[in-house]
């Protein structure tokens, strides 16, 4: 990706996408987006984040369209966009209101986001205009003479693109074979518990095994951002996936959605980890009142930041017999998303000079969130600081920062939210010392979100730390964030990807839950 279009402002963790993810994309995602990523949620490259994450559906009809042209812009049109390299297949889906304006929204394939709203069109037979908002993007264009194409240029961020889309019957979809159809040879049960504490309740899906039980059981939880029990994140639903196959294999699963997100009530941003880890709980105590489960061999799987959340729920509670950790942090906050901008940066051609100007933007953030009372701390007051830091910078580093402003409202918002003020100062570590249940540690060697080599050692000096003898690490080559094979771990490949999890993956975790349950 070319240096023009790679700046990652703050590149928010945890996907997700989702998940992983920036403010703007990841984890979904994502990133509060995405790629999920610790959460994807996707999570979350500036003009590739930015194209993604609105959060919002449909179209916003603008436009009055009297005396209708003789070309129309109803039906489908794709396109693909270059991005330093990197190719995105956009697909517009325009249709009429019956007021007569016209409506529409965009999808972005190979990033997995669909239904992103197009707040205004406007149209005047030859000459098209589209406004984004949400993602501070517009196109504009000109329909052919045969009505078959528009030729234009997408605009996003003070970066200006060529586009041109062309007429389709029909839009391409994404593979994604590992997906399970039904019938299942299982059983599904929507369930839905509380945590009283704090007033929640939480809806889910628990599979179980139809041979004779009692089984042992997990459940999965997501990483950063509103994941639905499907973690979805770039057109990926990996604890679809991961249920499916350790249910396969005779282990019950419970897989739950967010907070505020499907079936469940409450607030994601409200809250923060340690609120995600009591309903960890409750759903712990859920599943033991259930007659199919083993009330002994109940564990937990987290990816991203899920992997945060499972050591905080099993030092709280005996019920938890073992934890799975995917894609998991082992280092502070602030560490994990430093180290994430600058790798996914890297990874995507930015030079140093644009790689430590984003570094500097970042702490400077960090810096104002950590010292200041959440209730002192304004979003004007952090906006205006941040442009004073970029007025005083040297001309050649200020032309390149004033890129960052473009999304700087939105990712103000973000930093001030209970989540990340807990998340950027919390150290996973001391928590991880007193974990005395089995652990098995999952990482992708190309994890640009929580990068392994980093945060693996801290995770396994942590656990050593405490006295945990009962544990395994296993690090997988050619993996990204979600655990997918891939070419380069860049968040902007999860979609692009068939496979959304390693078959490698589901076997290593069911074998690994199947012996300690053995041994019981």
């Amino acid at each position: 990706m070319k240096e023009s279009i790679s700046i990652i402002f703050v590149a928010l963790m945890f996907a997700s996408t989702s998940a992983s993810w920036s403010p703007t994309q990841y984890e979904r995602p994502a990133a509060v987006g995405q790629a999920n990523a610790i959460r994807v949620q996707s999570e979350h490259q500036p003009m590739l984040a930015e194209f993604i994450t609105s959060g919002e559906d449909g179209g916003m009809p603008q436009m009055p369209n009297p005396g209708r042209p003789a070309q129309t812009l109803e039906g489908l049109w794709q396109g693909t966009l270059d991005v330093g390299g990197t190719t995105l297949r956009l697909v517009l889906n325009i249709s009429t209101a019956p007021d007569g304006r016209l409506i529409g929204h965009l999808d972005s394939l190979d990033q997995g986001a669909m239904n992103l709203p197009i707040d205004r069109i406007t149209f005047d037979g030859k000459r098209v205009r589209l406004e984004m908002k949400g993602l501070n993007a517009a196109y504009e264009g000109r329909l052919s003479e045969d009505g078959s194409d528009i030729s234009g240029q997408w605009t996003q961020g003070g970066i200006s693109l060529p586009l041109t889309f062309r007429r389709t019957d029909e839009a391409p979809t994404l593979r994604r074979p590992q997906e399970p159809k039904k019938p299942y040879p299982y059983s599904e049960e929507e369930v839905i518990y509380e945590n009283r504490r704090a007033g929640v309740k939480l809806a889910g899906t628990l599979t179980l095994p139809r041979s004779p039980g009692p089984f042992p059981a997990v459940l999965l939880i997501t990483g950063s951002g509103p994941q639905d029990r499907n973690e979805t994140v770039a057109g990926h639903r990996p604890f679809l996936v991961l249920a499916d196959y350790l249910t396969r294999r005779g282990i019950a699963v419970l897989r739950v959605d967010d907070r505020g997100v499907g079936g469940s009530t409450g607030s994601v941003t409200d809250a923060t980890s340690q609120d995600f880890a009591e309903d960890v709980l409750a759903g712990v105590a859920y599943l033991k009142r259930r007659p199919e489960i083993d009330p002994e061999q109940i564990g937990l799987i987290g990816h991203s930041e899920g992997g945060l959340i499972a050591p905080l729920a099993a030092i709280r509670s005996s019920d938890i017999a073992f934890i799975i950790l995917m894609s998991a942090p082992g280092l502070p906050g602030e560490d994990i998303l430093l180290l994430q901008a600058a790798a996914i940066a890297k990874a995507s051609g930015a030079s140093d000079d644009v790689i430590a100007i984003n570094r500097a933007i970042q702490k400077r953030i960090f810096d104002m969130v950590k010292r200041s009372e959440a209730d002192r701390l304004t979003e004007e007051r952090l906006r205006e600081d941040v442009m004073a830091f970029i007025a005083q910078l040297p001309e050649e580093q200020k032309n390149i920062a004033r890129r960052f402003t473009a999304t700087l409202n939105r990712q103000i918002k973000m930093v001030l939210t209970p989540w990340f003020r807990f998340f950027l100062t919390y150290d996973p570590r001391p928590t991880l010392k007193k974990v005395t249940c089995p652990v098995l540690v999952i990482s992708g060697e190309r994890d640009l979100q929580v990068p392994p080599r980093e945060n693996l050692p801290a995770i396994v000096e942590a656990l050593e730390g405490g006295g945990n003898s009962d544990y395994q690490v296993v690090k997988l080559p050619g993996l990204n964030h979600l655990l997918q094979r891939c070419q380069t771990g860049l968040p902007a490949e999860y979609a692009k990807i068939e496979e959304t999890i390693n078959p490698v993956v589901l076997e290593i975790i069911a074998d690994w839950i199947l012996r300690h349950a053995r041994r019981q």
